[in-house]
C-alpha cells in the first residue's frame, strides 16, 4: 500500500483530487466507474437481487474510495451512513406512503370502481395505460417527484390487467419526459442558482429538448404495453398524447411560468386525449394475451408470491357508475393532487414548510471533506424534511381517504404494516444505492468520471447528455444530477467555446433518461409491481429504451450547437 493512502487511512480530514489514480485523470474516472460496473453487471447479466447488486457496489465505492482516492475509511463510511439514511427518508417514506394509499383503495372495495372510471374515458386498456403512466404520472412527478409517480401509477396499471413486468417497464419509460420540470421543476431551479445562468434560460432550452421526448414517449408506451399490435391499433390516441403534452411544455417553459410547465402539460394532453376519444375509436378494444398474461415476447410471465392486491378485479361497465362512485374512486388521488398543489403553489404554505426543514450537520463529516477547489462540500449537511417530504404528504392523503372510506383504525395500521414489510428489501436496496452515490460524490469519484469526460473539447456537446444520464442513474434524481454536474457543464462549455447553457441543459434532459435504469427506481418500480426481487428483469426490458433516447439526445444537443439546428435554441 502506498504512503500516500496510508496517510489517508490516518486523516480526519480529506481534500478531494481529480487524478488520485497515477496522477491520470483517465485512469482515476475508469475506476471509479467500477462500482456502478458492478451493480449493472450483477443486476443485467447474473440476474442477481436488487439489494445483491446495491451492496456489491457500495462494498467496491467504498474499497475505491479509501484504496484509489486516498478518502479516510471513517469519512467513507460516515458517509455511506447519510446517503443510506436519504435512502429511507425521504425515498422509502414517499414509496411506502404512496403503496399504503393504494391498498387502502383496496381494503375499503373501491377497487374495482376505479379501474370501472377508466373505463369511461376508453374502454381501451392502451389507452387507459397512455393516460394513467404518462399523463396521470406526469401531474405527480411535476406536483411531488421523486419515487412516487412511479409507485402509484404502476399499481394503478396493474389494475387495468396489465402485465407486471409490462406495468413496471411502461412506468417507467413514462416517468423520463416529465422529470426535467419535476417537483415544480427543482431541477432546474438548482441548475440555475450552481451555475449563475438564469432560470428561465435553462427552462427555455430544456424546453426545446425534452418535448421532443414526450412527442415519442406515448408511442413507445405502446410497444411496451402491448408489442406492435398496440402501436399499429391505437397510435392515433398516443401521438394526440403526446403531441399536446409536448406543445404545452414548449409554451408553458418558453413563455409562462417554467414551475408549471408539467402541470400544465400533463393536464393539456389528458383533456386533448380525452376529447379525441370521443371521435376516434380503436379496430379493437382490449390487450393481446401475452399482454395481459406477461408471457412471450419481452415480458416474460408475471412471478407468483405475495402483491399488494390478491386478485385483480374484472371490468366492471362505466355505465354502472354513479357520480358519487366515480368521486369516491378518485378521491384518494384528487386529494393527493390537492395537497400537493397547496403544498408547492400557495406561497404561505410553501414557505411555513420549509421553516419545519432541518438541517443536520452529519457528524464526523460535515466540514472534514474539502473539494479540488479548496473549499468545504456542502453534501454533507442532511435535510430532514419530515413535514415537507411528499412522502407525508402523501401519508395525509393516505389519512384522510381511510377517514373518507371509514376504513377502520385497526385495517389502516394493518394494511401499513403489511406494505412496509413487503418493503424491506427495497428498503435495502435503496439505502445500499444512495449510500454507495454519497461515498462516490463525496469522494471525489463523480467529480472524476464528469471532469474526464468534459475534457472532449468541441465533442462534449456530444457527449454532455451523459453526464446527466449518469448521474441520474447513480442517484435516482435529475436534481442531484444538476448538484453534480451542472457547473462542470458551464465550465466545459465556456473553455470548448460552446453555449453554456445548452450543455447544462442537455445535462438536466439527459438525466430524464437515466432515471429508468436507476437501481432505486427499478426497486421501486418492481415493489408496486409485485416483481419483488426481479429488478434485472425490468432492467433488461428498459435499458435499450434509455439508451436508444440518450443517443437521439446526443445527436439533437450536438447539431444544436451547430448551425444545422443551432436555430431551435431561443
Amino acid at each position: 500500500m502506498s504512503p500516500t493512502v496510508l496517510v489517508g487511512l490516518l486523516a480526519t480530514d480529506f481534500t478531494q483530487e481529480l487524478a488520485p489514480v497515477g496522477g491520470s485523470l483517465a485512469a482515476s474516472a475508469l475506476v471509479a466507474l467500477l462500482p456502478l460496473l458492478v451493480v449493472f453487471v450483477l443486476l443485467g447479466a447474473f440476474r442477481l437481487p436488487a439489494h445483491v447488486a446495491a451492496l456489491a457496489g457500495l462494498v467496491t465505492a467504498l474499497l475505491v474510495a479509501v484504496l484509489a482516492y486516498a478518502m479516510p475509511a471513517q469519512l467513507a463510511l460516515l458517509s455511506a451512513t447519510q446517503g443510506a439514511v436519504f435512502g429511507v427518508f425521504p425515498i422509502m417514506w414517499i414509496v411506502a406512503s404512496a403503496l399504503w394509499l393504494f391498498q387502502l383503495t383496496v381494503t375499503s372495495g373501491r377497487f374495482e370502481d376505479l379501474r370501472a372510471v377508466f373505463d369511461t374515458v376508453s374502454d381501451d386498456t392502451r389507452v387507459q395505460a397512455v393516460l394513467i403512466a404518462f399523463c396521470f404520472g406526469g401531474l405527480l412527478e411535476a406536483l411531488a417527484g421523486f419515487g412516487a409517480p412511479v409507485a402509484i401509477t404502476a399499481t394503478m396499471l396493474l389494475a387495468l390487467g396489465i402485465a407486471p413486468l409490462r406495468a413496471a417497464g411502461a412506468v417507467l419509460l413514462a416517468n423520463t419526459a416529465p422529470v426535467a420540470f419535476g417537483a415544480v421543476a427543482i431541477p432546474i431551479t438548482t441548475a440555475g442558482t450552481l451555475t449563475g445562468i438564469p432560470a428561465t434560460e435553462i427552462a427555455a432550452v430544456v424546453g426545446r429538448q425534452a418535448p421532443i421526448l414526450a412527442l415519442f414517449v406515448p408511442l413507445l408506451l405502446l410497444l411496451v404495453v402491448d408489442g406492435r399490435r398496440g402501436l399499429r391499433e391505437v397510435w392515433p390516441a398516443a401521438l394526440v398524447t403526446g403531441f399536446s403534452f409536448a406543445l404545452a411544455q414548449f409554451v408553458t417553459s418558453n413563455f409562462l411560468s417554467y414551475e408549471l410547465t408539467d402541470i400544465v402539460a400533463a393536464l393539456v394532453g389528458l383533456a386533448a386525449t380525452v376529447a379525441f376519444m370521443k371521435v376516434w375509436k380503436p379496430r379493437s378494444s382490449d390487450l393481446g394475451d401475452e399482454a395481459t398474461s406477461g408471457t412471450g415476447g419481452s415480458a416474460p410471465a408475471a412471478p407468483s408470491g405475495d402483491t399488494l392486491t390478491t386478485t385483480r378485479p374484472q371490468r366492471t361497465g362505466g355505465a354502472q357508475l354513479t357520480g358519487g362512485r366515480v368521486l369516491m374512486a378518485l378521491a384518494p388521488y384528487l386529494i393527493v393532487i390537492v395537497l400537493f398543489s397547496v403544498e408547492k403553489l400557495v406561497t404561505p404554505v410553501t414557505t411555513f414548510l420549509g421553516t419545519t426543514d432541518r438541517l443536520i450537520e452529519w457528524p464526523g463529516l460535515n466540514g472534514h471533506v474539502i473539494s479540488s477547489a479548496g473549499t468545504p462540500i456542502t453534501s454533507t449537511v442532511y435535510n430532514f424534511q419530515w413535514l415537507s417530504s411528499p412522502g407525508t404528504g402523501l401519508l395525509v392523503a393516505g389519512v384522510l381517504t381511510a377517514l373518507l372510506y371509514r376504513v377502520s383504525l385497526s385495517a389502516a395500521v394493518r394494511d401499513w404494516v403489511t406494505t412496509v414489510v413487503k418493503l424491506r428489501f427495497a428498503v435495502l436496496t435503496v439505502a445500499s444505492v444512495l449510500a454507495l452515490a454519497y461515498v462516490m460524490n463525496q469522494s471525489g469519484q463523480t467529480t472524476a468520471i464528469g471532469t474526464w469526460i468534459a475534457g472532449t473539447g468541441a465533442a462534449f456537446a456530444l457527449l454532455s447528455p451523459v453526464l446527466g444520464w449518469i448521474g441520474t442513474a447513480v442517484t435516482g434524481s435529475d436534481t442531484s444530477a444538476n448538484a453534480l454536474f451542472a457547473k462542470l457543464q458551464a465550465t466545459a462549455g465556456a473553455k470548448a467555446g460552446i453555449d453554456p447553457t445548452l450543455l447544462v441543459s442537455a445535462n438536466t434532459t439527459g438525466g430524464v433518461v437515466g432515471k429508468m435504469i436507476s437501481p432505486q427506481n427499478l426497486t421501486i418500480a418492481a415493489s408496486s409491481a409485485g416483481l419483488d426481487g426481479q429488478e434485472s428483469r425490468i432492467l433488461r426490458l428498459v435499458l435499450p429504451w434509455s439508451l436508444g433516447l440518450l443517443a437521439f439526445l446526443m445527436v439533437l444537443v450536438f447539431l444544436q450547437s451547430t448551425p444545422v439546428l443551432g436555430w431551435m435554441l431561443p
